[in-house]
């Protein structure tokens, strides 16, 4: 992850290094021109210097020549050190070539023909020291010929590397002026790249966050391509959205199963005239059916009051699937009375299932629903069947019978009953000893197993089969 500020200081560092990278250019280049310059002034600093030597050291000697005095030789000895040194300095900075060769051959003839005019004075020998005194103010004469030709000579030739010069710094300063609008022109891009990267992120949290205000939860999550501080915010917010939808989630379905329980506490109620009284009365009646002899009477009213006692208890306990399949056992021994043989109940059971829990009235209100809305109708071979089985993970709670069915849109109502307003009452309790519907029996299986998962396959006319799976 690079984070923001790092990118900043990055993209400040690179600015930074070229311009400095472009400065150093830019003096290498005016240092080079001013050196340049500088070497061709010494130069001809030098050169002008040795032809104001040369007629010194040549004045000196014409002096010492018509008045041989220890001052004049001393002062001539002077002008003519000199005049050695800057030959010496002129033959260290020049490069060997004929012209220059030529003219530091010149000089050292003159030095020669002036300290041959010396001894000549010195040894009082007149035509000698005449002579080489003529000749070395020719030489000087040629030195100062010659100065002023190499001179022209070097001022053309620095004309034309004055001119080179010029071009290149007039490049030189064109290349500077080229890379500082380049730069200017990135960097007000990369300013609106950035800035847009940054801006549209906030602005889609922003309008997210109105949405979610207004109650709009399911909005589109956002998207930073890019992984910095900006990412992590966004992914963040997506999480919190998700977890408030899923606490909305949550309250709507504990506010709906309070609401389902309260609707059955009430029908309950309504059901209930001192529920003591009654379970007393039929207890007495049973006692007093099996004191008579007529003792399916008295199993038969038992199994009313077991019924009775277990269904208007507290809807919100748990129970174990054993005590649910023995209350349907007692269901269909009542109907069982009702009906005959007209309908045979089968039961397949995996005693090894019977401990697992389960919430109260799930089994017997599938096959009251079987019977009511199933084989009610059927004059002859009207079969229910209850399977409790153990496969992989999961238990299998199986209730099928072979009555008239039911469509797709009826399945699809039950299945999600949720998202659609409740069946009336009246309607739903008709012809159930519960007054509680398979819709109430999903909701409240949901809720008490967020995992568990209820199918029903169904046609019309080919019967009805309610699949419910609990994991172990």
């Amino acid at each position: 992850m690079i984070k923001i500020r790092t990118k900043l200081l990055i993209y400040f560092a690179t600015i930074l290094l070229l311009m400095m990278t472009l400065f150093y250019f830019h003096e290498q280049s005016n240092q080079q021109v001013t050196n340049f310059n500088n070497e061709n002034i010494e130069h001809f600093f030098l050169l002008n210097e040795i032809t104001k030597s040369t007629n010194q050291t040549f004045q000196a000697l014409q002096i010492y020549a018509h008045e041989p005095l220890p001052d004049n030789q001393s002062s001539y000895e002077e002008e003519r050190n000199y005049l050695e040194q800057l030959q010496q300095e002129f033959a260290a900075k020049e490069t060997v070539d004929i012209p220059m060769k030529n003219f530091l051959n010149l000089m050292t003839t003159f030095l020669e023909q002036t300290q041959q005019t010396v001894d000549g004075i010195q040894n009082q020998d007149i035509p000698h020291y005449s002579l080489y005194l003529v000749e070395s103010e020719t030489t000087a004469g040629y030195i100062h010929e010659k100065t002023r030709d190499i001179i022209n000579m070097e001022l053309t030739t620095y004309q034309d590397l004055s001119w080179l010069m010029d071009r290149k710094v007039e490049n030189t300063k064109k290349m500077s002026n080229a890379i500082i609008i380049a730069v200017i022109l990135l960097s007000i891009l990369f300013a609106i790249w950035f800035s847009n990267g940054i801006t549209k992120t906030i602005n889609q949290l922003t309008w997210t966050a109105k949405e979610i205000s207004k109650g709009n939860y399911f909005v589109q999550d956002l998207v930073v391509p890019r992984r910095d501080e900006l990412y992590f915010l966004t992914e963040t917010f997506n999480d919190m959205k998700q977890n408030i939808i899923e606490s909305m989630n949550q309250i709507e379905e504990k506010s709906r199963l309070a609401h389902l329980l309260k609707e059955m506490e009430l029908r309950s109620l309504q059901n209930q005239i001192n529920p003591h009284f009654l379970f007393n009365t039929l207890n007495t009646i049973s006692k007093t059916a099996y004191i008579e002899g007529a003792e399916r009477t008295s199993d038969l009213i038992t199994s009313v009051s077991a019924l009775l006692r277990y269904n208007i208890g507290n809807l919100d306990r748990a129970t174990t699937l054993k005590d649910e399949v023995n209350i349907v056992n007692e269901y269909f021994f009542i109907q069982n009375t009702r009906f005959g043989e007209r309908v045979k109940f089968v039961q397949h059971i995996d005693p090894a299932c019977l401990s697992k829990p389960i919430p109260c009235l799930t089994l017997q209100p599938i096959v009251e629903n079987a019977f009511v809305h199933g084989i009610e109708n059927i004059a002859k071979g009207a079969k229910i069947t209850l399977d409790i089985y153990e496969k992989g993970e999961s238990i299998y709670l199986e209730v099928s019978d072979n009555g008239v069915g039911m469509d797709q849109q009826t399945i699809e109502h039950l299945l999600g009953a949720k998202d659609k307003e409740a069946t009336p009452p009246s309607k739903k309790r008709s012809g159930h000893s519960t007054g509680i519907g398979l819709v109430n029996v999903i909701d409240r299986l949901r809720l008490f197993n967020k995992h568990s998962k209820v199918s029903i396959d169904s046609e019309p006319g080919k019967g009805t089969r309610i699949r419910i799976q609990l994991l172990k």
